[in-house]
């Protein structure tokens, strides 16, 4: 047991910058939407309009979560709670494959295996460390809730809930480490459960049951299915209910013990899906870099696509539903026919819009990773020999920048197309279906301003890159999604590209918007590729 509670502390010392980081920013953001939303819905008549406004709109249900009655804690669990808890579990994620497979895959893990220590001790110690973070952030969240003046009773709750679904991420991923053979891989796994986790809870939000108040609605049954659906059912602020936070951490310890069992029983190094051995030679596209950044990427592009084609056919298949959810409903009928035009054909346009927004997003984190690529490459001393050519930098940047854009334009077109066949089956939107996928693919300007600045940090900073890029893309859809009700100045919400990308089908095109985002991406990738030309290579 000393061995493990020794590998815990030098785990932790390894994370002392990253993992305060992430637990000071979700706190901050847990008082700033509290502060946010005492300040602008702090009458009951406005906090019943916004609640109103949410459960006419099954784009806000599925985006933000459900409302539960009137009072500042209930509004700011409902506004606040599904981000702040993809959020804990993208902490959780990572920090236990960067402890696990990554270190597997590096060979620090082979030299903690000649010390006389079991087996499965540094993914004790890691568990370990992940449950001890999220009920750090548990805390904090909560002490913020309660600064900002909330009930302790709910603050302590809601933070409960923050904090058992980041518990639950931190046994998945334990368990995604062991099947997979990759730090990258295994990442991409755990990341991409964090997301269907939320679209599942989505799902099951949109087609919740709107109360006749319009001011709570019931979720229906696939928000069981996410570890997030049922942090909401916890209600802090409502009816506390802790005994629904028994659910995720019962699964999580579950998922852990399996995650130990397997460990006991495989080599370092090894994992259940192994990796498949390559070609002996080289195809024509091997021959070249841009056909080589295609060989690298082509798996991880898969994937995404995979995730936006599921988050489009939700799009299509949920309109037949979402127009059965508001005609069952005569309080929720009347108010659609009042403020959406179209009706509830255009109501199904709105949420459409809204997820293919979300398409957008995952576009722009496809193109960071085919970017960071690059990151992985120089850090491993793969780089090198590639650079041993003459005029082989910028050829590089350039190949790996146009496979990125690339990977953004075909995950934006696959939710569109997704979406455009679900809406075709089904008959039920007011818009021409072949427009969809113009309409995803109107967020790809924005996607490319990402990419751009990646390569920027790569260029600039490559130890700091990964952070960096990652971090721009959480400010930009921080600053889009927050923004407007933290008050922040214009300006500051304009800084986002993704404030600059054309709300198809519901907004006509914004021509000069996309042409200036991609003047951005392109100034963004010549100041890189000048960059990357003038320094040296950094492990």
């Amino acid at each position: 047991m000393s061995g493990v509670v020794r590998l815990f502390l030098f785990q932790a010392r390894r994370d002392r910058v990253a993992l305060p980081v992430w637990i000071l920013g979700i706190t901050s953001l847990s008082f700033a939407t509290s502060a946010a939303v005492a300040t602008q819905f702090g009458d009951e008549a406005a906090q019943a309009g916004i609640l109103t406004l949410a459960a006419s709109n099954p784009a806000f249900l599925f985006l933000r979560g459900l409302p539960d009655g009137t009072g500042t804690g209930p509004v700011v669990f409902f506004q606040g709670f599904a981000f702040t808890a993809v959020l804990a579990g993208l902490m959780s994620t990572f920090l236990v494959v960067r402890h696990t497979r990554t270190d597997e895959e590096l060979g620090r893990a082979e030299l903690l295996g000649a010390a006389p220590l079991r087996r499965e001790a540094p993914l004790t110690a890691t568990l370990l460390l992940g449950a001890a973070a999220n009920l750090l952030l548990a805390v904090f969240v909560a002490a913020a809730f309660a600064a900002a003046g909330l009930p302790a009773t709910g603050s302590a709750v809601a933070g409960a809930a923050v904090g058992s679904v980041g518990i639950f991420f931190v046994a998945l991923a334990a368990v995604a480490a062991q099947i997979l053979p990759s730090g990258r891989s295994a990442d991409g796994a755990a990341a991409g459960l964090v997301g269907a986790a939320y679209l599942v809870r989505g799902i099951g939000d949109t087609l919740g049951t709107p109360a006749a108040d319009l001011l709570h609605v019931t979720s229906a049954w696939p928000s069981l299915l996410s570890p997030i659906g049922w942090g909401q059912r916890s209600r802090p602020f409502i009816s506390p209910d802790p005994s629904a936070l028994l659910v995720p951490l019962a699964a999580a310890a579950f998922l852990a013990m399996a995650a130990v069992m397997i460990r006991r029983r495989r080599d370092v190094g090894a994992s259940l899906l192994p990796q498949r051995a390559g070609k002996e030679r080289a195809g024509v596209g091997g021959t070249s870099l841009l056909g080589l950044a295609w060989r690298l990427q082509r798996a991880t592009l898969a994937g995404w696509c995979v995730g936006a084609a599921a988050l489009g056919a939700v799009a299509g298949a949920l309109g037949p539903a979402v127009t059965e959810t508001v005609s069952g409903v005569e309080a929720l009928r009347d108010l659609i026919a009042r403020l959406v035009p179209g009706g509830q054909a255009g109501l199904i346009d709105v949420f459409v819009t809204a997820l293919l927004g979300m398409a957008g997003v995952f576009a722009a984190a496809a193109g960071i990773q085919a970017v960071l690529r690059m990151r992985a490459e120089e850090a491993e001393g793969r780089a090198e020999l590639l650079l041993s050519v003459p005029a082989a930098r910028g050829r590089w940047l350039g190949s790996n920048l146009v496979i990125a854009a690339l990977s953004a334009a075909v995950v934006s077109a696959t939710a569109g197309a997704t979406a455009a066949v679900g809406l075709a089956v089904s008959g039920t939107s007011a818009t021409p279906v072949w427009s969809l996928v113009p309409a995803a693919l109107a967020h790809v300007p924005a996607a490319l301003v990402f990419l751009a600045a990646a390569a920027c940090a790569f260029a600039a900073a490559p130890r700091l890159s990964i952070v960096l890029a990652w971090g721009a893309l959480a400010l930009g859809i921080f600053l889009g999604e927050f923004g407007e009700l933290l008050g922040l100045p214009a300006w500051l919400q304009d800084a986002s590209p993704f404030r600059h990308s054309s709300a198809m089908p519901v907004e006509p095109f914004n021509q000069s918007g996309a042409v200036g985002l991609v003047i951005i991406a392109a100034a963004g990738s010549v100041l890189a590729a000048y960059a990357l030309r003038r320094r040296d290579l950094a492990a």
